[in-house]
């Protein structure tokens, strides 16, 4: 659940947030997938949360995913070249002991018959042909709703299910994020790739850890000053011009703004816990607004318009430097970061500087703690 972005080219910088990865093939009828391996799956396609590879690959998925869909709803075809028929709920056996039920690409087009789950805790409906959500009310032991990659158009009848700790709806049709007032014990809500606007109707979900929203249509960060537990919030791929309303998200520790419409870093002060911030893909030209953000390990700020590397020498906690894509000429640029003795990936091509064929050594030079410099391990 939830996953990447829009590939920065060659290195650094998966460029927006969003959800990748189509999902795992299925399992027969009922058959249970661990709680542990949902997880796994979900980390592996969430846009920010992996190896930089993984970022980079996942994002360029997600890019031609969206386009792809972006051309097949405007031809009116579907991707595999005929449309799917539902199939008929009473040929899928379910086991009415079973905690954790993987219906992952079974086509089911409605959601019926799910009542005899009386322990289920994990219900995955993945890749699926759902058009509602409907008849769950008496899955109040339900802990995880998968729902990604359906047809679904609103959040509704979601109200019994008040034990609900994780939910995914990503690559639906949704248009407003609405019907979670009950949801209070939620802690990881994915909605990636819909066409939501608005940032709005989450201010119950205080107990959020983790909110990811890449790949929609949201015009600013609003409405979210409840949510003092949020710990990462994705927001790559938007329409998203200006960092603000984010002083009470004190704890949160990974912020995505890629493939936005960002021209300043700013609105930061407050995030005295921040450890990942990504801010590729945007039109940024000056490094800036970093002043508090002294826990920061990884800052990606590549495909900007940044001709300096400056006010970052006080980050000396820094383990990974994206920076590939700008417009960086001097080689003194990287006293800057001297000071982070853990630095140890550094992406600077297709900057200026690389056009000097003494390019890796120069780094090698001027930073000995690195390993790896844009997509090559230099040091073992």
């Amino acid at each position: 659940m939830a996953a990447a972005a829009a590939d920065g080219g060659g290195g650094a910088g998966g460029g927006g947030g969003g959800a990748g990865g189509g999902g795992g093939g299925g399992g027969g009828g009922g058959s249970q997938q661990p709680q542990e391996m949902m997880e796994v799956d979900r980390r592996i396609e969430s846009e920010e949360s992996g190896d930089e590879e993984g970022k980079k690959h996942g994002a360029g998925l997600v890019a031609d995913l969206s386009q792809q869909s972006l051309k097949d709803e405007q031809n009116g075809e579907n991707p595999a070249g005929e449309r799917e028929q539902p199939v008929d709920m009473e040929t899928i056996s379910l086991d009415g002991d079973a905690e954790d039920v993987d219906l992952n690409h079974y086509r089911i087009g409605k959601i019926e018959g799910f009542e005899v789950l009386k322990k289920v805790k994990t219900l995955c409906l993945r890749q699926n042909l759902i058009k509602c959500i409907e008849n769950l009310e008496q899955l109040q032991s339900l802990r995880e709703l998968d729902l990604y990659d359906n047809q679904i158009k609103k959040i509704e009848n979601l109200e019994a299910l008040t034990e609900l700790e994780i939910l995914d709806i990503s690559f639906n049709l949704l248009r407003h994020i609405e019907g979670l007032d009950q949801l209070s014990q939620l802690k990881k809500l994915f909605l990636v790739n819909n066409k939501i606007n608005k940032i709005e109707n989450i201010s119950n979900l205080q107990q959020l850890q983790m909110l990811e929203l890449g790949s929609n249509r949201i015009r600013a960060i609003e409405n979210i000053d409840t949510l003092a537990n949020l710990d990462s919030l994705f927001l790559g791929k938007n329409k998203i011009t200006k960092l603000q309303n984010l002083d009470a998200l004190t704890n949160l520790t990974v912020l995505s703004m890629q493939s936005n419409r960002l021209t300043k870093i700013e609105g930061l002060q407050s995030l005295v816990n921040l450890r990942e911030l990504y801010l590729s893909h945007n039109g940024i030209e000056v490094i800036e607004g970093l002043e508090n953000n002294n826990k920061l390990t990884m800052l990606d700020i590549a495909s900007n318009r940044i001709k300096k590397i400056e006010n970052v020498n006080h980050l000396i906690e820094l383990q990974e430097f994206w920076m590939n894509d700008n417009l960086i000429e001097s080689w003194s640029d990287l006293d800057e970061l001297k000071g982070a003795k853990n630095l140890e990936t550094v992406y600077l091509e297709r900057n200026p500087l690389q056009k000097d064929p003494q390019y890796r050594r120069k780094i090698m030079l001027a930073l000995p703690t690195v390993r790896q410099i844009d997509a090559t391990f230099v040091r073992f």
